[in-house]
């Protein structure tokens, strides 16, 4: 892995966390407890900064990134980033799934308990609201997931991925 300073901005990385050898984090970035990025991801915290709760995996290939001056990241905790997403300048409240291959453009706000579905693009600005699923180019809501068992499944994902750094760190 590499962890790089960059501007006299180092990273801090919470407790019990896990790093892919292949897993790039640098400059202004801070890391929660018990998060794990995995193989080829990139945080890069260069040019704004990246916050992120505890209990987040960022997924094999996702890109983690800023806009200069305008849009920092932050991420909430029990958040699941997933393989080759893009989430960039924008807000991801606690418990939100972004699917695979999916993007998240600069100023949107995902609220709790959302669900971004594999492919889909939000775009920049938009609000994404609690409790649902978003899908499509451009996103838009499909479903209402409150009292859904779909729901659970985002608490789900986020705790496999705690159990997983165990695995790892053998």
């Amino acid at each position: 892995m590499i962890i790089k300073e960059l501007n006299g901005k180092n990273p801090k990385v919470g407790k019990g966390c896990f790093f892919a050898e292949t897993a790039v984090v640098i400059g202004d970035v801070e890391i929660g407890d018990q998060c794990s990025i995995w193989y080829n991801v990139v945080i890069r915290g260069d040019v704004n900064s990246i916050r992120i709760g505890n209990r987040v995996n960022i997924q094999d290939g996702a890109v983690v990134h800023v806009s200069m001056n305008t849009s920092p990241t932050n991420i909430g905790s029990n958040v699941s980033v997933g393989h080759n997403a893009i989430v960039h300048g924008c807000t991801l409240h606690d418990n939100v799934l972004v699917g695979m291959g999916s993007i998240v453009m600069d100023d949107c706000v995902v609220e709790s308990n959302s669900i971004i579905a594999a492919g889909a693009v939000v775009t920049q600005g938009s609000y994404v609201e609690g409790n649902c699923i978003y899908a499509g180019v451009p996103a838009r809501k499909i479903k209402d997931i409150s009292m859904d068992p779909v729901a659970d499944e985002i608490e789900k994902v986020a705790g496999r991925y705690v159990k997983y750094i165990d695995w790892y760190k053998k």
